[in-house]
């Protein structure tokens, strides 16, 4: 859908740039909110230039950090709202996997989240799931919420919604001049509006977009391989196994995880949580031949862990995280405009919880009181960012 060259209004009550998952639900709920709202997406839809592509990503109840735990229920209820409201299915439960050295700090935060009564040794993992394979001193949890969202249908989904409203949405627009005051104006490629409240939810662009504001948030752009990886017999890791995360394995780092076949029939997709810095604008623009030492560590892992599975991936794509420093969220207003809201630097585990993002975000929009706290996620703890820009 390209952007009408003449909008039809200029002034709303609230716009929203960045028509990713986090800024469709903000504007979904701000709609609910029978709040005029408008929608600004920098590309034509659909595309896949950001981070809320592709066909897939993992939910899951558990969660090592508490602030996410707390809010992953509401995650799942928002998600079966949506659901219901447009008639069709975003979730598919599979389960998910946890594995991990017995002891390890991080694999007990999630098993606090879960219970003890979900820990599986290597035995009985191999009887559940024999695609899995467990060394010594390694353990897994089971996590019998975890699944796979729907990502790009979820998506397509929320922005329907957004628009059944009466949103506005708008794409092919880039955000060329922020203006703050009582009534903000933003200025695009196609147009000028002016609202009392902003949301900026613009991914991996959101820094460039808050430097003129005075802002210089501490977000990393990173560009991650996403790898799908054929089955040596078909069938044999099928789309009924489940999800999985490892966390610190003896034979491969922290931050692997994987979902059945899905995309692609008889590829299962292994990735890694980590990846190269990159300018958002530049990503897809690599060099052949440059190296990609993260897709030689998964098939390291592959070989050791997913015997079953061809030890080099079969489709190789991109994908952009946004992270700061410490891998939480940014959710706050900016701290000398308060009527302009942020939400950035999901560092790769967003998508789940876009729905309660959502919510907060608009929440704090309207100046009320957050549903979830969002302390956790306040501009103030990167103090010296904050005393340099301002």
């Amino acid at each position: 859908m390209a952007a009408s060259s003449q909008p039809h209004q200029a002034t709303y009550d609230a716009i929203v740039i960045g028509a990713g998952i986090q800024g469709s639900f903000t504007a979904y709920h701000l709609a609910q909110r029978h709040r005029d709202t408008l929608l600004l997406e920098q590309f034509i839809l659909p595309h896949s230039r950001g981070s809320s592509h592709g066909q897939s990503r993992i939910t899951r109840s558990a969660y090592s950090r508490v602030p996410y735990a707390l809010m992953m229920p509401d995650s799942f209820r928002l998600w079966k709202q949506l659901e219901h409201e447009a008639g069709t299915s975003l979730y598919r439960q599979t389960g998910l996997v946890v594995l991990g050295p017995a002891g390890d700090p991080e694999l007990e935060g999630f098993r606090h989240s879960l219970g003890d009564n979900h820990v599986l040794d290597a035995v009985e993992l191999g009887q559940r799931f024999p695609v899995l394979r467990l060394y010594a001193g390694e353990v897994a949890l089971w996590d019998s919420t975890g699944g796979v969202l729907f990502a790009d249908r979820a998506l397509r989904v929320v922005q329907d919604a957004f628009r059944r409203h009466g949103g506005t949405l708008q794409d092919g627009e880039r955000v060329l001049h922020i203006g703050p005051g009582a009534v903000l104006t933003v200025t695009t490629t196609a147009g000028v509006y002016r609202a009392p409240r902003l949301v900026i939810t613009a991914g991996a662009w959101t820094g460039a977009l808050l430097a003129p504001l005075g802002l210089r948030l501490p977000l990393q752009p990173l560009r991650i391989d996403v790898c799908y990886w054929k089955e040596k017999e078909p069938g044999s890791a099928s789309r009924a196994g489940p999800c999985f995360m490892a966390m610190g394995l003896s034979q491969a780092p922290r931050g692997i995880y994987g979902l059945p076949a899905l995309e692609y029939p008889g590829l299962v997709k292994v990735c890694y949580h980590h990846g190269s810095p990159t300018d958002p604008d530049e990503r897809d623009r690599v060099p052949s031949g440059t190296p990609r030492p993260d897709v030689t560590l998964l098939s390291s892992f592959i070989s050791s862990y997913l015997p079953g599975l061809e030890p080099w991936p079969a489709v190789v794509e991109t994908c952009l995280y946004t992270n700061t420093p410490d891998g939480d969220f940014i959710l706050d207003r900016h701290p000398k405009y308060s009527n302009i809201v942020i939400g950035a630097g999901f560092s790769g585990h967003g998508f789940k919880l876009a729905p309660v993002v959502g919510k907060l975000l608009c929440e704090l929009s309207l100046g009320e009181e957050p549903s979830h706290s969002t302390a956790p996620f306040a501009i103030t703890r990167f103090p010296g960012v904050l005393q340099a820009a301002l």
